[in-house]
C-alpha cells in the first residue's frame, strides 16, 4: 500500500512551469526601479503608473526612473501622475525618449530641474489644453472658463519649473510649441541630456 502511494504522488509530480517571460520583465522592471509612460494619457495609464509608483515607494525610498514618451491626452490623468511623483518619498527622476508632448510634458516636468533627463532624440511639445465644448450656451461658457484656468494652471507649472516668465509661457502656449532636445534644456524643460544608463545617476 505504501508503494502504491509513493508511485502516485510520483506519477503525478509535474515539472516547474516556465516563468512566463512577461512576469520575468514585470519582476526586474520592479527591482531596477523602473517606471514606464509611453502612449496615450488616461486613467487607466494613470492607475497603474501611480500604484506602481506607490508600491516601489512602500518598498525604499531608493530613487525611481520613470521614462516618458507620450502624445498627451487627458490633463486630470496627467495630473494624478505628477502629483504622485511628487507626494512619495521616494526621489523620482523623469527620462524622455520618442516625445513628450502635452500632458505628457506635464508629467515630466514634476521633478526638481536635476532630475529631469532626456535622450537624444526626444522632442518636447507644450500648448494650451484643447476642448470639445458643447451643449447649451452656458454649458459652453462653464467649459470655456474651465478651459482658461486649466491652461493657466498648467502654464504656471512649465513658469515654475523651467524658470521662464508666466506671460512668455503663455504666449508660447497658444499654439503647439515644440522643441528638439537642446532647445528643450535651453528652455529649462531639460537639465541635460543623456546617451547610457550609467548618467542617470
Amino acid at each position: 500500500m505504501l508503494t502504491h502511494l509513493s508511485k502516485l504522488s510520483k506519477a503525478d509530480e509535474k515539472p516547474a512551469a516556465a516563468e512566463h517571460p512577461e512576469s520575468l520583465e514585470e519582476k526586474l522592471s520592479f527591482k531596477s526601479r523602473f517606471v514606464l509612460v509611453f502612449g496615450e494619457i488616461n486613467d487607466a495609464l494613470a492607475r497603474t503608473t501611480c500604484r506602481r509608483l506607490l508600491a516601489l515607494a512602500a518598498e525604499s525610498n531608493a530613487a525611481i526612473t520613470l521614462f516618458v514618451s507620450s502624445p498627451g491626452g487627458h490633463v486630470e490623468s496627467g495630473d494624478a501622475i505628477h502629483d504622485v511623483i511628487n507626494f512619495i518619498e521616494a526621489p523620482v527622476t523623469t527620462v524622455g525618449t520618442g516625445w513628450v508632448a502635452s500632458a505628457g510634458a506635464h508629467i515630466y516636468l514634476a521633478p526638481p530641474k536635476e532630475r529631469r533627463l532626456c535622450l537624444p532624440n526626444t522632442r518636447f511639445m507644450i500648448h494650451q489644453p484643447a476642448g470639445g465644448a458643447g451643449g447649451q450656451a452656458s454649458d459652453i461658457a462653464i467649459q470655456a472658463k474651465e478651459l482658461i484656468r486649466m491652461r493657466e494652471r498648467i502654464a504656471k507649472v512649465i513658469a515654475r519649473q523651467t524658470g521662464k516668465p508666466f506671460d512668455s509661457v503663455i504666449n508660447d502656449m497658444e499654439r503647439d510649441y515644440w522643441m528638439n532636445a537642446e532647445e528643450a534644456v535651453r528652455y529649462g524643460i531639460v537639465s541635460r541630456v543623456i546617451l547610457r544608463q550609467t548618467e542617470v545617476s
